[in-house]
């Protein structure tokens, strides 16, 4: 079965698989959370089969909580924010480099998206969201001016049409995902890696879900 932590808010509930970073789901509570999960595993699928890592949607959709953690404003805002006691552990080799290996897949999967999405992407009910490349500067800002200083790391955003310096960039962020450690953060008030993957994969994998989703026209 996936073995899946619960991150619960006060109106925010998150469903997260520990083993596959960016598999991570929310709805108002626990059990849309993990339906919501479910829903997405096919969605997940090609990133498993990128970083050549077996996943089968139908079975995959057996959940297993085997912990549940005290959510924050973070989570009610709409991000996974809490670190889960078995990402303290000690990270062995072979783990490590599999988390590198499902982050990389999710960058290869948004970067797919971000080649065939319109430049302007469809409005919400509201007229809000932002389109193509604004989500696509959000991500690596996010990647560069949060994520990366977790890890204890430092870089300046890559611009966004500078290739070669988003691919150094991810290469240094995924030589830091992929060492073995205790399990602690790299640095005070910083992720441990396995947090660190899953919040990464997630925040890449959300937008570039969201792309395709508003890439399609309204259903009638």
């Amino acid at each position: 079965m996936t073995e899946v932590y619960i991150e619960s808010g006060t109106k925010r509930v998150f469903a997260c698989a520990y083993d596959w970073p960016g598999w991570c789901r929310s709805a108002k509570d626990e059990s849309g959370a993990l339906a919501a999960l479910g829903a997405y595993a096919s969605r997940y699928a090609p990133v498993a089969k990128r970083a050549q890592l077996p996943f089968d949607p139908g079975t995959a959709k057996a959940f297993r909580v085997v912990e549940r953690v005290r959510g924050g404003a973070n989570t009610d805002f709409g991000v996974p924010h809490e670190v889960a006691k078995r990402d303290s552990s000690t990270l062995r080799a072979p783990e490590a480099q599999r988390l590198g290996a499902l982050v990389s897949a999710a960058w290869v999967v948004l970067d797919a998206v971000l080649k065939k999405a319109p430049a302007q992407l469809r409005k919400g009910p509201r007229g809000g969201g932002r389109d193509r490349d604004q989500i696509a500067e959000h991500v690596l800002g996010a990647e560069a001016g949060i994520y990366a200083r977790k890890l204890g790391l430092r870089f300046p955003v890559p611009a966004l049409g500078d290739a070669a310096e988003i691919k150094k960039f991810r290469k240094m962020l995924l030589e830091a995902l992929r060492k073995p450690s205790s399990g602690a953060p790299p640095v005070d008030k910083g992720w441990p890696q396995r947090y660190a993957a899953r919040r990464i994969a997630w925040h890449v994998l959300d937008h570039a879900w969201e792309i395709e989703d508003r890439s399609q026209p309204p259903e009638p």
